[in-house]
Order: structure tokens, then C-alpha cells, then sequence
């Protein structure tokens, strides 16, 4: 367990005991016998190997041999020397097989607060880099087990100071003069801590050429770039990175080699040249001139110098590893520490009757720009809308301040007149049925994919249905297990992989196995060929009859069978009307569709015969 090295990620002062106290209260409240467990087994470890063993084991033995004792005396020590032996490996037995418990159970705990907290956080969060990475940074503690590490450092340290304290005192007792050649090991502490500031310091100039190398071999196993990967030659760029990163560090490590040298021949001139020099020389004088030191005690005095040595590196080398973790728990604080900004609010959300827009204006956190500058629009109850502009032009935006995964920067949306801050955020969000652009399907059964829970057998007929709306259930059917079958080959071997087109059809078959109010369609076609696409749309139409239905497209075919029109660019309501109202006037809507009318011109002759 001794000796791994934790690479730091950023530049900040943290308070370490603080952060070291809060990991051990976190582990405590997961599993108290990993930490007793390390405690114990550590302690037990010192003194028994530094303190018994080497020190009053070979007291007793000496004594014996110098004539001070019976051989029936030592056999009695030997006896308990040999029991004590065997119920510590006992201990450390029992203890090996009790840790991988404790461990899985303290992984359980963490790993499900961190699931619970990354589930509550704003969607902001996500998109804010700075935040995403101390996110990232804090899952660390669960993928290298530092809290596991904490807690062995603990122990050890506990442990080294305890047989620490009985060791000087067994000198002091011989003769308190030998502390004299002992103190020096009391400035391994502190060359240990100089050190330990100038690894923090390399690490952290190491850490972008760390990161580079980690994306680096990160992507080179990512399933989305390998078809890149091997059609161009990113594959020579990247490994150009790879190496200037690995030879960045490189001259970084030169650049603290010496001085790291220098602290460890320093640290060892005082751990170890200058005790054992200083104590051997002043034993041997005791020895041979002093007349007043036996065998056992000189030998006493030598043995306890290897084991003063052995608990002051464990002490200093276990404070250097906790010193180095703190980052990484201060990063797991923050994370938990979060308070999200968009808060619930204790209405509840009645029958939807109309949704408005009121002068709204919305910045990104990040953003100097607006992305939404003074919209005003209103949706009635059973109304088709369609909210069509060029890509950029704020739409999507718009979807996420419906679902209060933002909240405006300045004006309101109001839901049945009522400010949606006022609302109880899930019953809110439960009235909306929505299939987003960046649509994820999971490594689950196409069943579950669509209900998004575990499914019954009705369950499965509902599913079913969803799925013969989206277009997608003859593929389904035609699958050996139908729609039991596992969504990608990730997990399961007879998984399937499904086309881009397919996968859409999945998630947008989740709309039609909901009840809803309002169905938000953000670019709901935009992996399928006009065909399927308008087929699509029919269907939509038909399973949202006399529901409040609102398209998010910069593809026209949904603004044909709308009831009404909205047109968005730089942020801003630029027209509004329906399709006929705005072909007439000659605007954007009608720039727009007429660049799309070859894939459209069908539509147009269905709905001219249809007299729409």
C-alpha cells in the first residue's frame, strides 16, 4: 500500500487537515472497520516489528545470555513473543479479507452521493469547464480509491508514532544523552515537508502535459473516433502531441531532479548518517570505557536506531501522501457543498391551458453575448407550433428555459399565467414530453430504452405501441429477442448496434409511450431521410391529437403541418404565422423553405391536394 503517488490537478492552497479530517468523517460514516481496521493493523504492526521484535525481544534474549535471567524465564517470553506473533497474523489475515468488503461498502457510499449530487446539479454545471473538471477531479477519489489510501496513510502514521514514542522512551531510559543523536531525525519532518512542496510544485507544471496524454490514450480506445481515427491522418497529429508532452515532462524533471536530490541526501544525512554514526560511536565509548553499559542495553541502543528511522520516514512519508490528497477531497467538497441555483417552487402545476414568453432575455453563464434577446410568443392549449430558424439561432436555448433547466436572465415564461419559478419543478417538467437533438439512448433493453424503468409484461405492450408509432417496431420485432434486445454490444454480446435514424426513432418512441400536456420536439428528425421524417410526423400528429404539440427545427417539414409559426434568429422572434401567411410574405420563412423545396416539393403537392 506504501508509496503510490497522487498527481495533482490544479493550482490551489487547501486547508489539509480540514479536507483529511472530512475524507476520514466520510469514510467513518461508510465503513467504520476500514479505518480501525487500518488502525489497528498498523499499529500493531509498529510496535510489534520496531518496538517488541527488535528492542525488548532482544533485551530479554541478552539478558538472558548475560546471566541475568533463567532459560525457563525466556522460554516464557518466547511463548508469549510467539502468541502475540500469531494473533497479530490472525488479525491481518482476517483483516485482508474484511478490507475488500469495507472497501466495496465505502465505494457504494461515496459513488452513490456523488450519482445523487451529479443528478441534482444545475445543467449549467455540465456546461461550465471549470466546474466539469473539479467534477471529474472528484470522482477520482472513488477510480484510485484515495479514500482507501487515506485511511491506510492514517494508520500507518498512527502506528510509526506510537512504536516512535516507545522506542525514544527505551533510550531515554538507558541513557537520556542518546537523544542528542536522535534529534536530528526530527528534521526529516521538516526537509520532508520542503520536499513535498517541490513535488506539489513539479506536478503541477506536469499537469497539462498530463492531461494531453490522458485525452490522448483516452481517444485512441473511444469508439466515436475510431472511424476518424483511421481515415485521416489525426492519428500522426496526435501522437505528435503525445510526444511533445511526454518531452515537456521530461525537461520538467530535470528542472527539480537536483533540488530533489539535495532534500534526499539532506533528509538522509539526518534519518540515518548521523544517528547511527553519532549513536555507534557513543555506545561503543559507553561500551568499552563507560563501565556502565551491558550487552543488552548496547545492542538495545543500535537496534533502536533502524527502528526510530523506519517509523520517522513512514510519519513523514504518510503526511506527504495526505498533503497531496487534500486537492482532490477539497475538490469532492466543493462537489458536494454545490447548492443548485434553479430551485423548486411549491405550486402545483394544473392542466396545461397556455405557455408565454414575456420579453425574455437569456445570457449562458460563460457568455458575453445573449443568446436570446427580448422574445415574446404565446402557446395555447391543443396548438401545433413550430419554432424553425438557422442553426445558432437560440431554439434549443429556448427548450431548456421551458424545462427550467436554465433560468432567464431577464423577463418571464409564464405557465397558465403563473411564473414557472413558482411551480414544483418535477410536476412542471412531468407536464412536458420531450425528445432533445442530442438524444441518448443507454446500454439497455430497447423496452426500457422507451419507458425508462424496468418493464412488465404490460409494460411491454405499451412499449410496443410507442414503438410502431416512432417507425421502428418492425426492426424491433425482427430482433431474436425482440424488444428485450440490449441497445449496443457494450455489455452484451447479443446487443445490436443501432443506425443513427434507428437509435432517434427509439428515443422519440419514449414520447409516445408518455402522457403529457405538451410534447417539445427539439429536432426530432434530424437523423432520418425526408420520407421517414414526414411519416414520422404524421404519426406525431395523429398520438398528439388535441395535445399542445412544439417543434424545434431548422428542417421545414414540421412548420407545413403546424399551426403556427415562429421564427427565430440572433435570438430574437424575426416572424410569426402560419406557413401560407408566411410563403406571402416573402421573408425569411420563405428564404428558408425555398432552399429545402426539392426535399419538401411532395409535401407541398400532398397538402395543395389535401386543401390545407
Amino acid at each position: 500500500m506504501r508509496g503510490r503517488r497522487v498527481w495533482l490537478e490544479a493550482n490551489q492552497k487547501v486547508p489539509v487537515l480540514k479536507n483529511i479530517a472530512y475524507a476520514l468523517k466520510l469514510i467513518w460514516h461508510s465503513d467504520k472497520m476500514l479505518l480501525l481496521g487500518y488502525i489497528f493493523s498498523y499499529t500493531a504492526k509498529s510496535v510489534f516489528s520496531l518496538f517488541i521484535q527488535n528492542i525488548l525481544f532482544l533485551k530479554v534474549l541478552l539478558s538472558v545470555i548475560e546471566g541475568n535471567g533463567s532459560f525457563k524465564q525466556y522460554c516464557i517470553y518466547l511463548a508469549l513473543f510467539l502468541a502475540v506473533s500469531l494473533g497479530l497474523k490472525v488479525f491481518q489475515w482476517y483483516f485482508t479479507y474484511r478490507r475488500q468488503y469495507s472497501t466495496k461498502k465505502v465505494l457504494k457510499v461515496i459513488n452513490n452521493k456523488i450519482f445523487k449530487k451529479a443528478y441534482e446539479l444545475d445543467v449549467s454545471c455540465y456546461e461550465d469547464p471549470e466546474f466539469y473538471d473539479k467534477y471529474q477531479r472528484a470522482t477520482l477519489v472513488l477510480a484510485y480509491s484515495y479514500y482507501d489510501l487515506v485511511a491506510d496513510d492514517i494508520g500507518c502514521i498512527l502506528g510509526a508514532v506510537i512504536s516512535f514514542i516507545c522506542v525514544i522512551t527505551t533510550v531515554t531510559v538507558i541513557d537520556p544523552a542518546y537523544i542528542i543523536f536522535l534529534l536530528p531525525v526530527m528534521l526529516v519532518f521538516v526537509i520532508e515537508l520542503f520536499k513535498s512542496k517541490a513535488v506539489y510544485k513539479r506536478d503541477l507544471e506536469m499537469t497539462t502535459n498530463n492531461r494531453i496524454k490522458a485525452y490522448i490514450q483516452r481517444t485512441m480506445f473511444l469508439k466515436d473516433y475510431s472511424k476518424d481515427m483511421r481515415t485521416s491522418n489525426i492519428f500522426a497529429v496526435l501522437m505528435q502531441r503525445f510526444d511533445a508532452a511526454i518531452q515537456s515532462n521530461i525537461l520538467i524533471l530535470r528542472k527539480y531532479g537536483i533540488k530533489l536530490f539535495m532534500y534526499s541526501m539532506v533528509s538522509s544525512l539526518c534519518s540515518t548518517f548521523i544517528p547511527i554514526i553519532g549513536t555507534y560511536a557513543y555506545a561503543g565509548w559507553q561500551f568499552v570505557y563507560g563501565n556502565n553499559m551491558n550487552v543488552s542495553d548496547f545492542s538495545v541502543v543500535l537496534s533502536s536506531i533502524n527502528s526510530v528511522r523506519t517509523s520517522t520516514l513512514d510519519i513523514a512519508n504518510g503526511f506527504q501522501d495526505l498533503t497531496q490528497m487534500a486537492l482532490y477531497f477539497q475538490n469532492l467538497r466543493d462537489f458536494f457543498d454545490y447548492e443548485p441555483k434553479i430551485t423548486s417552487g411549491s405550486r402545483e402545476a394544473g392542466e396545461f391551458e397556455s405557455l408565454e414568453l414575456k420579453n425574455v432575455y437569456f445570457k449562458y453563464p460563460s457568455a458575453e453575448k445573449y443568446s436570446l434577446e427580448n422574445v415574446n410568443l404565446k402557446i395555447k392549449k391543443g396548438q401545433t407550433v413550430a419554432i424553425v430558424g438557422v442553426n445558432g439561432a437560440g431554439k434549443t436555448t429556448l427548450v431548456k428555459l421551458l424545462l427550467r433547466l436554465y433560468d432567464v436572465t431577464q423577463g418571464e415564461i409564464l405557465y397558465n399565467g403563473v411564473n414557472i419559478k413558482e411551480y414544483n419543478i418535477e410536476q412542471l417538467r412531468n407536464k412536458f414530453a420531450t425528445v432533445f437533438q442530442d438524444y441518448k439512448n443507454f446500454a439497455v433493453s430497447v423496452y426500457e430504452n422507451v419507458l425508462c424503468r424496468e418493464c412488465s409484461e404490460a409494460d411491454k405492450i405499451t412499449a410496443c405501441r410507442a414503438l410502431e408509432k416512432s417507425g421502428i417496431w418492425n426492426r424491433i420485432q425482427a430482433l431474436p429477442k425482440g424488444g428485450d434486445t440490449i441497445v449496443t454490444r457494450e455489455f452484451d454480446d447479443d446487443g445490436v448496434g443501432f443506425s443513427g435514424g434507428e437509435n432517434q426513432k427509439i428515443s422519440t418512441a419514449r414520447l409516445f409511450a408518455k402522457d403529457f400536456d405538451i410534447a417539445v420536439l427539439d429536432e426530432p428528425s434530424s437523423a432520418l431521410d425526408p420520407i421517414a421524417e414526414y411519416k414520422m410526423y404524421e404519426n406525431l400528429i395523429g398520438a398528439t391529437k388535441d395535445k399542445t404539440v412544439i417543434y424545434i427545427s431548422h428542417r421545414l417539414s414540421s412548420a407545413v403541418l403546424s399551426d403556427y409559426i415562429f421564427v427565430l434568429g440572433g435570438g430574437t422572434v424575426l416572424e410569426s404565422g402560419n406557413h401560407t401567411q408566411l410563403m406571402q410574405q416573402k421573408g425569411e420563412y420563405s428564404k428558408m423553405f425555398s432552399m429545402q423545396a426539392s426535399s419538401y416539393k411532395v409535401y407541398e403537392e400532398e397538402e395543395n391536394e389535401n386543401g390545407r
